[in-house]
């Protein structure tokens, strides 16, 4: 059995339902309290503008349900995973991310990527065809506001004059950024611009050989790939057998995910069965190199958060479940 060693355990939020289910903030404070004093380390926020037509699924929009879960928790990192960053402007989403992480203490992690749901580019009036360009200029804004006194400068109609934005960050030197996706460009972006890679829903197998891209990746471009960041999405189902749990692991994702088929996303990902069952599979991913994992689940009942922090991750060694 591999041991947690460094590797960090965080929660997903359920800040997005199906319809005509809405989520609840009371629910989720609840949720990331008990959270926090589970001792799990992050808490992850899904993110959306708009989101389905016929099935809808409505959203609390993610940085603000971090900024609300900053004021009543005290440790745990807020993250997005991920956050569609061409649909925002980059300069207002460096003030709000920027606030965000100032009421968090510097807790703030931004998970990023490109988006792929058309119907909310036509709606923010956002170019679909051109988001990747569109996605590596607003990181680049981004991270000016964050880190630089002084902007100036031009980007596709924005122009910069000695802008000065304060307060800066909490975070030093700036929040951390984790790229989202899955084809090979995307991989590149989060080698070479990100500080590291966001995984949705993957294998352990899948993991390691798209984890090796990003660090080429990162070579190519010059930077140091063990100085990289990862983060691996995996819903997990605690029940007294493997067929159980992967009844209701399947029926939760059926309700709530999508695994583009283009992809290596699949929901024989999950990570189901009985506790032993569920810290054998999750010592796969530690051992293809996942060092932080953002468990989501199965239905975000209570009584699995608390069986993964008292059955499954003291299995790996992990300082969850005090």
């Amino acid at each position: 059995m591999t041991a947690a060693g460094s590797v960090s355990f965080g929660l997903a939020l359920q800040n997005f339902t199906p319809h005509p289910r809405e989520p609840s903030f009371a629910d989720l404070a609840t949720y990331a309290r008990r959270a926090e004093t589970l001792g799990f380390d992050s808490l992850w926020a899904w993110d959306h503008i708009l989101l389905g037509a016929r099935k809808p699924f409505p959203f609390l929009e993610s940085l603000s349900t971090l900024a609300a879960l900053a004021a009543i928790t005290e440790r745990v990192h807020l993250g997005t995973g991920v956050l569609v960053l061409p649909l925002r402007n980059p300069v207002v989403l460096a003030k709000v991310t920027s606030s965000v992480d100032r009421i968090s203490g510097g807790r703030l992690i931004l998970g990023l990527a490109g988006g792929w749901y058309e119907r909310e580019f036509e709606a923010v009036g956002v170019p679909f065809a051109q988001r990747g360009r569109v996605f590596e200029r607003n990181l680049e804004v981004l991270i000016r506001f964050w880190t630089e006194d002084a902007v100036s400068g031009q980007a596709d109609g924005m122009s910069f004059s000695n802008a000065v934005m304060l307060p800066k960050p909490a975070s030093r030197p700036r929040p951390r950024v984790l790229v989202g996706g899955y084809v090979d460009r995307v991989l590149r972006r989060a080698g070479a611009l990100g500080d590291g890679w966001l995984a949705y829903f993957y294998t352990a197998d899948s993991f390691r050989r798209s984890w090796a891209k990003v660090r080429t990746f990162a070579e190519e471009a010059g930077r140091d790939p063990d100085g990289l960041h990862n983060l691996s999405q995996l819903v997990i189902c605690v029940d007294d057998s493997f067929e159980r749990a992967d009844r209701r692991a399947r029926a939760f994702m059926d309700a709530y995910f999508d695994t583009p088929p283009w992809s290596e996303a699949t929901q024989d990902h999950a990570i189901r069965g009985t506790a032993e069952q569920c810290a054998e599979q999750l010592a796969e991913h530690l051992d293809a190199g996942v060092r932080h994992v953002a468990l989501v689940p199965a239905d975000y009942a209570s009584e699995q958060v608390e069986a993964v922090a008292s059955d499954v991750l003291p299995k790996l060694g992990a300082g969850v479940g005090g």
